[in-house]
Protein backbone atom coordinates (compact mmCIF):
# COMPACT_ATOMS: atom_id res chain seq x y z
CA UNK A 1 0.00 0.00 0.00
CA UNK A 2 0.67 3.34 -0.82
CA UNK A 3 2.83 5.43 2.21
CA UNK A 4 1.35 8.23 3.56
CA UNK A 5 3.48 11.66 4.18
CA UNK A 6 3.24 14.17 6.43
CA UNK A 7 5.30 17.05 7.33
CA UNK A 8 4.84 16.68 10.90
CA UNK A 9 3.66 13.09 12.98
CA UNK A 10 3.10 12.46 16.48
CA UNK A 11 3.32 8.91 17.61
CA UNK A 12 0.97 8.71 20.35
CA UNK A 13 -2.04 10.40 21.20
CA UNK A 14 -2.17 10.48 24.87
CA UNK A 15 -2.32 14.30 26.59
CA UNK A 16 0.62 15.44 25.00
CA UNK A 17 -0.22 15.07 21.23
CA UNK A 18 -3.28 16.85 22.08
CA UNK A 19 -1.63 20.23 23.66
CA UNK A 20 1.30 19.61 20.91
CA UNK A 21 -2.05 19.75 17.86
CA UNK A 22 -3.46 22.93 20.08
CA UNK A 23 0.03 24.37 19.60
CA UNK A 24 0.94 23.20 16.30
CA UNK A 25 -2.36 24.96 15.30
CA UNK A 26 -1.87 28.32 17.32
CA UNK A 27 1.64 28.27 15.65
CA UNK A 28 -0.08 28.04 11.85
CA UNK A 29 0.54 24.54 11.28
CA UNK A 30 -1.33 24.28 7.71
CA UNK A 31 -4.01 21.74 6.87
CA UNK A 32 -2.42 18.57 5.56
CA UNK A 33 0.91 19.37 7.60
CA UNK A 34 0.55 17.28 10.59
CA UNK A 35 -0.53 13.54 11.41
CA UNK A 36 -1.66 12.34 15.43
CA UNK A 37 -0.98 8.27 14.99
CA UNK A 38 -3.00 7.21 17.83
CA UNK A 39 -3.71 2.94 19.11
CA UNK A 40 -6.59 4.44 21.06
CA UNK A 41 -9.91 4.78 19.39
CA UNK A 42 -10.39 8.22 20.28
CA UNK A 43 -9.27 11.91 20.49
CA UNK A 44 -6.69 12.46 23.10
CA UNK A 45 -7.68 13.16 26.15
CA UNK A 46 -7.07 14.22 29.76
CA UNK A 47 -5.89 11.09 31.27
CA UNK A 48 -6.36 11.80 35.58
CA UNK A 49 -9.73 12.30 34.64
CA UNK A 50 -9.84 7.94 34.27
CA UNK A 51 -8.58 7.37 38.11
CA UNK A 52 -11.40 10.09 39.62
CA UNK A 53 -14.45 11.39 37.86
CA UNK A 54 -15.03 8.33 35.21
CA UNK A 55 -15.68 6.22 38.14
CA UNK A 56 -17.93 7.96 40.36
CA UNK A 57 -21.19 6.34 41.09
CA UNK A 58 -22.99 9.21 40.29
CA UNK A 59 -22.31 12.56 37.67
CA UNK A 60 -19.75 10.27 36.81
CA UNK A 61 -17.43 12.23 33.57
CA UNK A 62 -17.52 10.77 30.08
CA UNK A 63 -16.19 11.49 27.00
CA UNK A 64 -16.61 13.52 25.10
CA UNK A 65 -16.37 15.61 28.25
CA UNK A 66 -12.93 15.63 29.33
CA UNK A 67 -10.86 15.44 25.78
CA UNK A 68 -7.93 17.64 25.87
CA UNK A 69 -7.49 20.96 26.91
CA UNK A 70 -10.21 21.19 29.53
CA UNK A 71 -7.74 19.95 32.53
CA UNK A 72 -5.74 22.85 32.11
CA UNK A 73 -8.82 25.32 31.68
CA UNK A 74 -8.27 25.52 28.14
CA UNK A 75 -10.97 24.87 25.03
CA UNK A 76 -12.31 21.34 24.83
CA UNK A 77 -10.68 19.66 21.21
CA UNK A 78 -13.43 17.43 19.67
CA UNK A 79 -12.33 15.45 16.82
CA UNK A 80 -14.10 18.09 14.70
CA UNK A 81 -12.03 20.30 15.67
CA UNK A 82 -9.09 18.17 14.29
CA UNK A 83 -10.79 17.68 11.44
CA UNK A 84 -11.45 21.49 11.02
CA UNK A 85 -7.54 22.16 11.39
CA UNK A 86 -6.89 19.77 8.68
CA UNK A 87 -5.03 17.85 11.36
CA UNK A 88 -5.11 14.20 11.03
CA UNK A 89 -6.22 12.21 13.90
CA UNK A 90 -5.41 8.37 12.93
CA UNK A 91 -6.73 6.56 15.55
CA UNK A 92 -6.96 3.12 16.25
CA UNK A 93 -3.53 2.59 14.88
CA UNK A 94 -0.55 0.98 16.46
CA UNK A 95 2.96 2.00 15.36
CA UNK A 96 5.04 -1.63 15.12
CA UNK A 97 8.13 -0.11 14.01
CA UNK A 98 10.16 3.13 13.85
CA UNK A 99 12.47 3.57 10.63
CA UNK A 100 14.33 6.89 12.11
CA UNK A 101 17.03 7.29 9.43
CA UNK A 102 14.99 6.65 6.88
CA UNK A 103 12.24 8.84 8.36
CA UNK A 104 9.18 5.79 8.18
CA UNK A 105 6.61 4.76 10.68
CA UNK A 106 5.14 1.28 9.85
CA UNK A 107 1.64 0.18 11.49
CA UNK A 108 0.80 -3.15 12.76
CA UNK A 109 -1.72 -3.10 9.71
CA UNK A 110 1.72 -2.90 6.80
CA UNK A 111 1.11 0.79 6.45
CA UNK A 112 4.01 3.13 5.78
CA UNK A 113 3.78 6.69 7.06
CA UNK A 114 7.14 9.24 6.11
CA UNK A 115 7.67 12.35 8.14
CA UNK A 116 10.03 15.06 8.16
CA UNK A 117 9.60 16.21 11.70
CA UNK A 118 8.53 13.49 14.39
CA UNK A 119 7.68 13.82 17.84
CA UNK A 120 7.84 10.82 19.70
CA UNK A 121 4.77 11.36 22.48
CA UNK A 122 3.88 6.97 23.26
CA UNK A 123 4.15 7.82 26.78
CA UNK A 124 4.25 5.07 29.51
CA UNK A 125 2.23 1.42 29.33
CA UNK A 126 1.28 -0.06 33.01
CA UNK A 127 3.43 -2.92 34.47
CA UNK A 128 1.77 -6.04 34.62
CA UNK A 129 1.93 -8.84 37.61
CA UNK A 130 2.15 -11.35 34.85
CA UNK A 131 5.33 -9.39 33.26
CA UNK A 132 7.04 -11.00 36.50
CA UNK A 133 5.15 -14.35 36.45
CA UNK A 134 2.83 -14.06 39.61
CA UNK A 135 0.91 -17.20 39.86
CA UNK A 136 -2.53 -17.05 38.67
CA UNK A 137 -2.21 -12.85 37.74
CA UNK A 138 -4.25 -14.36 34.98
CA UNK A 139 -7.52 -14.52 36.44
CA UNK A 140 -10.71 -11.83 35.21
CA UNK A 141 -11.21 -9.28 36.84
CA UNK A 142 -7.67 -8.47 37.87
CA UNK A 143 -7.74 -5.40 36.16
CA UNK A 144 -4.98 -2.20 35.85
CA UNK A 145 -5.70 1.53 34.46
CA UNK A 146 -3.91 3.00 31.64
CA UNK A 147 -6.60 3.96 29.01
CA UNK A 148 -10.58 4.54 28.64
CA UNK A 149 -10.84 1.26 27.59
CA UNK A 150 -9.24 -0.26 31.03
CA UNK A 151 -11.39 2.17 32.87
CA UNK A 152 -14.61 0.83 31.24
CA UNK A 153 -13.35 -2.46 32.46
CA UNK A 154 -13.41 -1.59 35.57
CA UNK A 155 -17.05 -0.29 35.61
CA UNK A 156 -18.34 -3.18 34.40
CA UNK A 157 -16.41 -5.20 37.26
CA UNK A 158 -18.06 -2.76 39.69
CA UNK A 159 -21.37 -3.13 38.50
CA UNK A 160 -20.87 -7.28 37.97
CA UNK A 161 -19.64 -7.39 41.86
CA UNK A 162 -21.93 -5.10 43.62
CA UNK A 163 -21.12 -4.03 47.10
CA UNK A 164 -17.94 -6.89 46.99
CA UNK A 165 -15.00 -6.54 47.56
CA UNK A 166 -12.01 -5.27 46.11
CA UNK A 167 -8.24 -5.15 46.53
CA UNK A 168 -6.04 -2.69 45.61
CA UNK A 169 -2.14 -3.67 44.82
CA UNK A 170 -0.05 -0.74 45.26
CA UNK A 171 0.26 2.01 47.18
CA UNK A 172 1.05 4.97 45.22
CA UNK A 173 -1.24 7.58 42.82
CA UNK A 174 -3.24 4.83 41.09
CA UNK A 175 -3.31 2.54 44.49
CA UNK A 176 -4.49 5.86 46.33
CA UNK A 177 -6.79 7.58 44.02
CA UNK A 178 -8.28 4.01 42.69
CA UNK A 179 -9.07 2.61 46.37
CA UNK A 180 -11.11 5.74 47.50
CA UNK A 181 -13.35 5.50 43.83
CA UNK A 182 -14.21 1.94 44.87
CA UNK A 183 -15.31 2.72 48.43
CA UNK A 184 -17.05 5.59 47.22
CA UNK A 185 -18.70 2.62 44.31
CA UNK A 186 -19.94 0.87 47.94
CA UNK A 187 -16.77 -1.68 47.56
CA UNK A 188 -15.22 -3.21 50.63
CA UNK A 189 -11.50 -2.32 49.64
CA UNK A 190 -7.97 -3.41 51.16
CA UNK A 191 -5.01 -2.27 49.75
CA UNK A 192 -2.07 -3.74 49.96
CA UNK A 193 1.53 -2.69 49.22
CA UNK A 194 5.47 -3.59 50.61
CA UNK A 195 6.62 -0.06 51.81
CA UNK A 196 6.59 1.11 55.41
CA UNK A 197 3.77 3.86 53.96
CA UNK A 198 2.00 5.00 51.08
CA UNK A 199 3.21 7.13 47.91
CA UNK A 200 7.08 6.50 49.37
CA UNK A 201 8.69 8.23 46.64
CA UNK A 202 7.16 11.50 47.77
CA UNK A 203 5.42 11.34 51.18
CA UNK A 204 7.21 11.68 54.08
CA UNK A 205 6.00 9.40 57.01
CA UNK A 206 4.26 12.25 58.47
CA UNK A 207 2.48 13.37 55.46
CA UNK A 208 1.24 9.63 55.01
CA UNK A 209 0.02 9.08 58.63
CA UNK A 210 -2.47 11.61 57.39
CA UNK A 211 -3.25 9.59 54.22
CA UNK A 212 -3.52 6.13 56.30
CA UNK A 213 -5.31 7.15 58.89
CA UNK A 214 -8.24 9.22 56.69
CA UNK A 215 -8.37 6.08 54.38
CA UNK A 216 -8.76 4.23 57.59
CA UNK A 217 -11.63 6.11 59.13
CA UNK A 218 -13.19 5.58 55.84
CA UNK A 219 -13.12 1.74 56.14
CA UNK A 220 -10.29 1.15 53.99
CA UNK A 221 -7.80 -1.64 55.32
CA UNK A 222 -4.35 -1.18 54.41
CA UNK A 223 -2.32 -4.04 54.58
CA UNK A 224 1.73 -2.81 54.93
CA UNK A 225 5.07 -4.50 54.21
CA UNK A 226 3.91 -7.50 51.90
CA UNK A 227 2.89 -7.95 48.17
CA UNK A 228 0.78 -10.10 46.49
CA UNK A 229 2.22 -13.42 45.24
CA UNK A 230 -0.56 -15.11 43.95
CA UNK A 231 -4.35 -15.03 42.69
CA UNK A 232 -6.53 -18.01 43.32
CA UNK A 233 -10.02 -18.32 40.51
CA UNK A 234 -12.91 -19.70 40.50
CA UNK A 235 -15.06 -22.57 38.14
CA UNK A 236 -15.20 -19.33 35.70
CA UNK A 237 -11.83 -18.07 35.58
CA UNK A 238 -12.80 -15.01 38.10
CA UNK A 239 -10.21 -13.66 40.86
CA UNK A 240 -11.96 -14.76 44.51
CA UNK A 241 -8.68 -15.20 46.74
CA UNK A 242 -5.64 -12.89 46.68
CA UNK A 243 -2.47 -14.49 48.64
CA UNK A 244 0.32 -12.65 50.02
CA UNK A 245 3.53 -13.31 50.95
CA UNK A 246 3.15 -12.84 54.67
CA UNK A 247 0.75 -16.13 54.46
CA UNK A 248 -2.18 -14.27 54.60
CA UNK A 249 -5.29 -14.51 51.79
CA UNK A 250 -7.63 -11.96 51.27
CA UNK A 251 -11.05 -12.47 49.38
CA UNK A 252 -11.52 -10.51 46.57
CA UNK A 253 -14.08 -10.08 43.49
CA UNK A 254 -12.27 -7.54 41.84
CA UNK A 255 -8.11 -6.77 41.77
CA UNK A 256 -7.18 -3.55 40.81
CA UNK A 257 -3.39 -3.34 40.23
CA UNK A 258 -1.04 -0.04 40.34
CA UNK A 259 2.51 -0.81 40.69
CA UNK A 260 4.07 1.62 38.53
CA UNK A 261 4.63 2.32 34.71
CA UNK A 262 7.47 2.00 32.51
CA UNK A 263 7.90 4.47 29.26
CA UNK A 264 7.30 2.98 26.16
CA UNK A 265 10.72 3.69 23.89
CA UNK A 266 10.93 0.01 22.52
CA UNK A 267 10.32 1.05 19.23
CA UNK A 268 13.41 3.35 19.31
CA UNK A 269 15.93 1.54 21.11
CA UNK A 270 19.39 1.68 19.69
CA UNK A 271 18.06 4.49 17.36
CA UNK A 272 18.57 7.25 19.60
CA UNK A 273 20.39 8.46 22.72
CA UNK A 274 18.80 7.04 25.71
CA UNK A 275 19.85 7.87 29.52
CA UNK A 276 17.53 7.19 32.75
CA UNK A 277 14.93 4.76 31.28
CA UNK A 278 13.97 7.43 28.72
CA UNK A 279 14.61 9.21 25.42
CA UNK A 280 17.66 11.86 26.31
CA UNK A 281 17.02 15.11 25.14
CA UNK A 282 18.00 18.84 25.40
CA UNK A 283 15.87 21.73 26.48
CA UNK A 284 13.98 21.81 23.68
CA UNK A 285 13.19 18.14 23.74
CA UNK A 286 15.61 17.67 20.58
CA UNK A 287 16.57 14.29 20.82
CA UNK A 288 20.48 13.06 19.57
CA UNK A 289 18.56 12.14 15.87
CA UNK A 290 17.65 15.39 14.07
CA UNK A 291 14.29 16.34 13.58
CA UNK A 292 13.77 13.87 16.05
CA UNK A 293 11.75 15.47 19.63
CA UNK A 294 10.37 13.36 22.61
CA UNK A 295 8.01 14.69 24.99
CA UNK A 296 6.28 13.90 28.19
CA UNK A 297 6.94 10.43 30.15
CA UNK A 298 9.44 9.13 27.42
CA UNK A 299 11.99 12.25 27.71
CA UNK A 300 14.74 12.80 30.18
CA UNK A 301 15.16 16.61 30.39
CA UNK A 302 17.54 18.71 31.52
CA UNK A 303 15.86 20.00 34.60
CA UNK A 304 17.11 23.58 34.77
CA UNK A 305 16.45 24.22 38.28
CA UNK A 306 18.60 21.67 39.56
CA UNK A 307 21.01 21.05 37.08
CA UNK A 308 21.04 17.46 36.20
CA UNK A 309 18.63 15.54 34.10
CA UNK A 310 15.57 13.85 34.99
CA UNK A 311 12.29 12.01 33.13
CA UNK A 312 8.87 13.06 34.77
CA UNK A 313 6.11 10.81 34.97
CA UNK A 314 2.83 13.68 35.14
CA UNK A 315 0.38 15.70 33.48
CA UNK A 316 1.32 19.09 33.88
CA UNK A 317 4.96 17.81 32.43
CA UNK A 318 3.27 16.39 29.68
CA UNK A 319 1.56 19.15 29.02
CA UNK A 320 4.18 21.78 29.08
CA UNK A 321 6.69 19.82 27.29
CA UNK A 322 4.71 18.97 24.20
CA UNK A 323 3.99 22.93 24.03
CA UNK A 324 7.67 23.60 24.13
CA UNK A 325 9.30 20.53 21.80
CA UNK A 326 6.57 22.76 18.63
CA UNK A 327 7.49 25.95 19.57
CA UNK A 328 10.97 24.63 19.15
CA UNK A 329 9.92 23.25 15.77
CA UNK A 330 8.60 25.94 14.32
CA UNK A 331 11.73 28.38 15.55
CA UNK A 332 14.24 26.11 14.30
CA UNK A 333 12.25 26.63 10.81
CA UNK A 334 11.76 29.96 11.32
CA UNK A 335 15.77 30.72 12.36
CA UNK A 336 14.44 31.88 15.65
CA UNK A 337 15.60 31.22 19.13
CA UNK A 338 13.08 29.97 21.97
CA UNK A 339 13.82 30.23 25.62
CA UNK A 340 14.85 26.93 27.12
CA UNK A 341 12.50 24.52 28.57
CA UNK A 342 12.76 25.73 32.74
CA UNK A 343 10.34 23.68 34.65
CA UNK A 344 9.14 23.81 38.31
CA UNK A 345 8.27 19.94 39.31
CA UNK A 346 4.41 19.69 40.12
CA UNK A 347 2.57 16.59 41.41
CA UNK A 348 -0.87 16.78 43.03
CA UNK A 349 -3.52 14.47 43.62
CA UNK A 350 -7.85 14.40 44.64
CA UNK A 351 -9.36 11.76 46.41
CA UNK A 352 -12.69 11.99 48.56
CA UNK A 353 -12.65 15.86 49.60
CA UNK A 354 -8.81 15.76 49.98
CA UNK A 355 -6.69 17.50 47.38
CA UNK A 356 -2.87 18.26 47.64
CA UNK A 357 -0.39 20.03 45.64
CA UNK A 358 3.72 19.33 45.68
CA UNK A 359 6.41 21.69 44.09
CA UNK A 360 9.51 21.24 43.63
CA UNK A 361 12.50 18.75 44.85
CA UNK A 362 11.66 16.49 47.89
CA UNK A 363 15.54 15.76 49.27
CA UNK A 364 17.09 17.03 52.41
CA UNK A 365 15.39 17.56 55.75
CA UNK A 366 11.69 17.86 56.72
CA UNK A 367 9.54 19.73 58.77
CA UNK A 368 5.74 19.29 58.96
CA UNK A 369 3.57 22.37 59.69
CA UNK A 370 -0.53 22.60 60.39
CA UNK A 371 -2.79 20.03 61.51
CA UNK A 372 -1.84 16.38 60.15
CA UNK A 373 -4.96 14.70 62.29
CA UNK A 374 -6.74 12.83 59.82
CA UNK A 375 -10.23 13.21 61.65
CA UNK A 376 -9.84 17.20 61.34
CA UNK A 377 -12.46 17.92 59.16
CA UNK A 378 -11.01 20.18 56.16
CA UNK A 379 -7.33 19.51 57.66
CA UNK A 380 -4.92 21.46 56.29
CA UNK A 381 -1.20 21.02 56.64
CA UNK A 382 1.89 20.90 54.56
CA UNK A 383 5.57 19.94 54.14
CA UNK A 384 9.05 21.94 53.37
CA UNK A 385 12.32 19.81 52.00
CA UNK A 386 15.31 21.80 53.22
CA UNK A 387 18.32 21.25 51.47
CA UNK A 388 21.70 23.05 51.71
CA UNK A 389 20.09 25.84 53.66
CA UNK A 390 17.56 26.58 51.28
CA UNK A 391 14.00 25.31 51.25
CA UNK A 392 13.57 23.22 48.04
CA UNK A 393 10.01 21.61 47.41
CA UNK A 394 6.53 22.23 49.31
CA UNK A 395 3.45 20.18 49.72
CA UNK A 396 0.22 21.15 50.75
CA UNK A 397 -2.89 19.42 51.75
CA UNK A 398 -6.90 21.47 51.86
CA UNK A 399 -4.71 24.71 50.38
CA UNK A 400 -6.45 27.26 48.91
CA UNK A 401 -5.67 28.32 45.21
CA UNK A 402 -3.32 31.27 46.92
CA UNK A 403 -1.72 29.20 49.07
CA UNK A 404 -1.03 26.93 46.24
CA UNK A 405 0.44 29.93 44.25
CA UNK A 406 2.71 30.72 47.31
CA UNK A 407 4.11 27.32 47.83
CA UNK A 408 5.18 26.80 44.40
CA UNK A 409 6.82 30.08 44.90
CA UNK A 410 8.97 28.45 47.32
CA UNK A 411 10.11 26.39 45.55
CA UNK A 412 10.84 28.46 42.26
CA UNK A 413 12.59 30.99 44.76
CA UNK A 414 14.30 28.70 47.26
CA UNK A 415 14.29 30.77 49.88
CA UNK A 416 16.67 30.66 52.46
CA UNK A 417 16.21 28.48 56.02
CA UNK A 418 17.02 30.47 59.25
CA UNK A 419 16.65 26.96 61.57
CA UNK A 420 13.61 23.95 60.90
CA UNK A 421 11.63 24.77 64.14
CA UNK A 422 11.31 28.39 62.87
CA UNK A 423 9.69 26.85 59.48
CA UNK A 424 7.89 24.40 61.19
CA UNK A 425 6.12 27.22 63.25
CA UNK A 426 5.86 29.62 60.69
CA UNK A 427 4.26 26.92 58.37
CA UNK A 428 1.93 28.62 55.69
CA UNK A 429 2.81 32.16 56.60
CA UNK A 430 6.52 31.03 55.72
CA UNK A 431 4.89 30.72 52.06
CA UNK A 432 3.22 34.17 52.03
CA UNK A 433 5.55 36.57 52.78
CA UNK A 434 8.39 34.94 49.86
Amino acid sequence: MAAKAFKHIIVGGGVSAGYAAREFAKQGVKPGELAIISKEAVAPYERPALSKAYLFPEGAARLPGFNVCVGSGGERLLAEWYAEKGISLILSTEIVKADLASKALISAAGETFNYQTLMIATGSTVIRLTDFGVQGADAKNILYLREVDDADKLIEAIKAKKNGKAVVVGGGYIGLELSAVLKLNNLDVTMVYPEPWCMPRLFTSGIAAFYEGYYANKGIQIIKGTVAVGFNSNADGEVKEVKLKDGRVLEADIVVVGVGGRPLTTLFKGQVEEEKGGIKTDGFFKTSVPDVYAVGDVATFPLKLYNELRRVEHVDHSRKSAEQAVKAIFASEEGKSTEEYDYLPFFYSRAFDLSWQFYGDNVGDTVLFGDNNPTTPKAKFGSFWIKDGKVVGAFLEGGTPEENKAIAKVAKVQPPAESLEQLAKEGLAFASKI
